[in-house]
C-alpha cells in the first residue's frame, strides 16, 4: 500500500511556532522531486515537542498542500496506548491515509505489552493503515520479528518502518511476514541493502536534501535497474552520514536552512549545532552544490 521514496519530513518553526508557509512549500518541493509519500510528525518532525494542537495542525498542513497527489502518513505513536489512539483517531479525521506509529519508548514493554498496544490502536481505527515503526536506539525496546509476524496477521497494520540497521533482523522479519506486508528502511545507510532483502521503500531522513536521488534509487531499484540504484545509494552516502553527525533531525533543518529553505530554529531540548560540526556540514553540502 505504501511503497517508494517516502520523506520523513522536518517540521519548520518560526519565532517559536510552526512556520506553515515554509512546511507547505517543503512538501511541493518533495512531490515536484518524485517523493512517493510523506510523513509528517515524525521523530524528523520533532512530534516530541508539538503539543496536540500543533501536531494536529502540522498533519493538515500537509495534507492540504499535497492535495491528494502522494499519501499523507501521519506520525501518531506514543508511549501511552490511549493516547496513541487519539492521535490516530485524529489523523484519519483529519484526512490522513495512514499513520506511522513509534513502538511505545521509556516504559519498555514486553513483545506481548507491543503487541497489545499495536492491536489496541489497529482496533480502534478499523481500515486505516497503520505502519509499525521499531527504533530500539530511541526507545530501548526492539520489536522482534516474532512480534512483527503476530502484528502482520492484523488486516490494517500494512507494514514496519525498521530502523535498527540489522539486515539479519529485516531478513527474519521478510520471511515471516507475508508478501504483502512491506518492510520500509528507516535508516538511509540501510535504504539499498533493504532493497535488496525484498523491503518495499525507505522511510528517509536525507530525502529532505536529496528527494531527486532518493527517488532515483527506488525508482530504478523498481524497474531492474539495480546498477543505477546502486550508483545513487553511493551518490548519497556522504550525505548520509552528516545527516546524523548529532542528533536527528539538528543536521537535517540545519541543512535546509543553509539552503534558504526554512528558519534554522528548534525546539529545546534540540539545540543548534557545534560549530565544529556546522563547518563539516557545510562542506558537504557544497560538495553536492546544495549551497
Amino acid at each position: 500500500m505504501f511503497e517508494g521514496s517516502m520523506t520523513a519530513i522536518v517540521t519548520p518553526f518560526k519565532k517559536g511556532k510552526v512556520d506553515e508557509k515554509a512546511l507547505a512549500s517543503l512538501v511541493n518541493r518533495q512531490i515536484e522531486e518524485g517523493t512517493d509519500a510523506i510523513i509528517p510528525c515524525g521523530t524528523t518532525g520533532e512530534s516530541a515537542t508539538l503539543d496536540y494542537d500543533e501536531h494536529y495542525r502540522v498533519i493538515e498542513v500537509a495534507i492540504k498542500a499535497a492535495k491528494g497527489r502522494v499519501p499523507i502518513i501521519a506520525g501518531t505513536g506514543a508511549n501511552s496506548t490511549d493516547e496513541a489512539i487519539m492521535i490516530t483517531k485524529k489523523a484519519r479525521e483529519l484526512g490522513a491515509d495512514g499513520a506511522l506509529l513509534v513502538s511505545p519508548y521509556y516504559n519498555k514493554p514486553t513483545q506481548e505489552g507491543i503487541y497489545r498496544h499495536y492491536k489496541a490502536v489497529a482496533q480502534s481505527v478499523k481500515g486505516f493503515p497503520l505502519i509499525l515503526y521499531n527504533v530500539p536506539g530511541r526507545t530501548s525496546s526492539n520489536i522482534l520479528p516474532e512480534t512483527v509476524a503476530r502484528l502482520a496477521e492484523i488486516k490494517n497494520i500494512v507494514g514496519i518502518k525498521e530502523a535498527t540497521g540489522d539486515m539479519k533482523q529485516a531478513s527474519e522479519i521478510l520471511r515471516l511476514c507475508p508478501g504483502d506486508f512491506n518492510v520500509i528502511s528507516g535508516d538511509d545507510f540501510t535504504t539499498f541493502p533493504m532493497y535488496a532483502l525484498g523491503g518495499r521503500g525507505a522511510i528517509s531522513v536525507s530525502a529532505n536534501v536529496a528527494p531527486r536521488v532518493q527517488a532515483r534509487m527506488w525508482d530504478a531499484w523498481s524497474q531492474g535497474d539495480i546498477e543505477t540504484a546502486r550508483k545513487a545509494h553511493y551518490e548519497l552516502e556522504k550525505l548520509n552520514k552528516a545527516m546524523f553527525i548529532e542528533t536527528n533531525p539538528i543536521p537535517v533543518k540545519t541543512a535546509l536552512a543553509l539552503m534558504g529553505k526554512i528558519r534554522e530554529e528548534f525546539r529545546l531540548p534540540l539545540c543548534e549545532m557545534a560549530e565544529g560540526n556546522r563547518e563539516k556540514l557545510k562542506k558537504v553540502l557544497a560538495e553536492y552544490k546544495f549551497i
